[in-house]
């Protein structure tokens, strides 16, 4: 029944593998007692369970219990009691809770107690610096999570060789972090090494195979190279359709990768209809406030919102937001996402005062929630900069976009793609200020970066190139 349990929840079929999970949890708390190993194993399997269908509560509930019980019976020092810890730091982190004490302080607790009863080395240790290092990466926090995950996978390529599954998460864990810091082609190198030897050892029907391949993926669609993005997508959709099965969690997910390349090349029917399915399949597979689910919706929107079919957007938007606060609560990460989507359709529609007002209330959370030089908090500065912007109050857009711009310079680096589109944006309101030279220079710095950088057909650099050549030859025609 345990071992059938788990089958249904690596292949996504989280209904079927709750209620057998329930059925050996009850079995072993009337058998074996709530305090034996068996019946918290159980428990913490639900938890896991519940996790995955994105009921946070529930799953932390679970979580408490089987920590608590195991640090009264087992010991604080315990294997078990650590891993416990762990997963309950982890259910902390999905809920957005970042209140350093929580989650934070759970992680170094389980990794320091890990390094002095295990030692350095040993896979748990770095399985807890690895969690650690994933709380940094999520709050933005790149350079700290850079060096906990080289120093995670110098020492899993020393301990347990460059092919243990081990080694080859914490690869990709670095990879996403270098992806995160927009050094997509470190990111490249890695997710490469990472989907071959996935490829040689697991074979490229794998799960874990085609979760790097999409990886890879995200990597090319990130640096403009579209077809070389569309075509992985596609093989791991193709293969997940029939290896695991259409309504498979990992196949709407390859799915939506595809969509989103659709999208960036402008191919809005062909992204919208994969975004109608993966949508219409999540509702029915996961349910309406499942996290997976609410993601679909907003890609729908998105894709409504890039036909200019904003009253569609608006719409699901809105649901995405209304949702999201009642299930995740007003200052969960992707709460603020939602709500920062609705303010952008609104100021679509030139609607600028109740965008502005979004806008501002996101901005202030993510300052409180995040921290002042968060990413997510800089994206939020730079929306309310576009729609000071959009209503002629240029002063008020400099003033935050130059902000915003040495914040990235300091946070992300020079050459990070949205320090470039801080430098774009703050161009544009010079040349709205009819300080056209200046404009034109901050411009030019911009356009030969993102060439550089991200090369000629990226979007970004198409878009800097066509402002910057409008510009000049109007300034030719003023005698500038």
């Amino acid at each position: 029944m345990v071992n059938l349990a788990s089958t249904y929840r690596n292949q996504g079929r989280w209904k079927e593998a709750e209620e057998l999970q329930v059925q050996v949890m009850e079995m072993r708390k009337r058998v074996l007692g709530g305090e034996h190993p068996d019946t918290l194993t159980s428990m913490a399997n639900l938890a896991l369970t519940y996790g995955n269908q994105g009921r946070w509560k529930e799953a932390e509930e679970l979580e408490v219990q089987v920590m608590e019980t195991s640090l009264k019976v087992l010991g604080e020092e315990h294997p078990d009691t650590l891993i416990s810890i762990g997963n309950l730091a982890s259910t902390f982190s999905n809920q957005g809770r970042w209140k350093e004490a929580e989650k934070l302080q759970l992680h170094v607790q389980v990794m320091e107690t890990r390094k002095r009863v295990l030692r350095e080395e040993h896979p748990d240790t770095l399985s807890s610096m690895g969690g650690l290092a994933s709380t940094y990466r999520i709050q933005g926090r790149w350079k700290e999570a850079k060096e906990l995950e080289v120093q995670v996978m110098e020492t899993s390529l020393r301990v347990l060789g460059e092919e243990h599954p081990g080694t080859l998460s914490s690869m990709g864990n670095l990879a996403s972090t270098f992806s995160n810091q927009g050094r997509w082609k470190e990111a490249e190198k890695l997710f490469l090494q990472v989907m071959e030897a996935r490829k040689r050892m697991l074979g490229e029907e794998h799960p874990d195979t085609l979760g790097s391949i999409a990886n890879l993926a995200s990597t090319y669609r990130n640096q403009g190279r579209w077809k070389e993005a569309e075509g992985l997508h596609v093989q791991v959709m193709e293969t997940s359709l029939r290896v695991l099965r259409e309504e498979h969690p990992d196949t709407l997910s390859s799915m939506g990768g595809l969509a989103s390349t659709y999208w960036n090349q402008g191919r809005w029917k062909e992204a919208e209809e994969l975004d109608v399915h993966v949508m219409e399949t999540s509702l029915k597979v996961l349910g309406g406030e499942h996290p997976g689910t609410l993601s679909s919706m907003g890609n729908l929107a998105s894709t409504f919102s890039n036909q200019g079919r904003w009253k569609e957007a608006e719409k699901l938007f809105l649901q995405v937001m209304e949702t999201s606060l009642r299930v995740l609560g007003e200052e969960h990460p992707d709460t603020l996402s939602s709500i920062a989507n609705l303010a952008s359709t609104y100021g679509n529609q030139g609607r600028w005062k109740k965008a502005e007002e979004l806008h501002v209330q996101v901005m202030e959370t993510r300052k409180r929630v995040l921290r002042e030089e968060h990413p997510d908090t800089l994206s939020s500065m730079g929306g309310l900069a576009s729609t000071y912007r959009n209503q002629g109050r240029w002063e008020e857009a400099k003033e935050l976009e130059v902000q915003v711009m040495e914040a990235r310079k300091r946070v992300l680096g020079e050459d990070h793609p949205s320090t470039l589109n801080s430098i774009a944006n703050l161009a544009f309101t010079l040349k709205c200020q009819g300080r056209n030279e200046k404009a034109i220079l901050l411009m030019q710095k911009c356009f030969q970066l993102q060439n550089q950088l991200l090369g000629s057909q990226h979007p970004d650099t198409e878009t800097s190139f066509k402002a910057l050549n409008k510009w000049q030859i109007e300034g030719m025609e003023i005698g500038l």
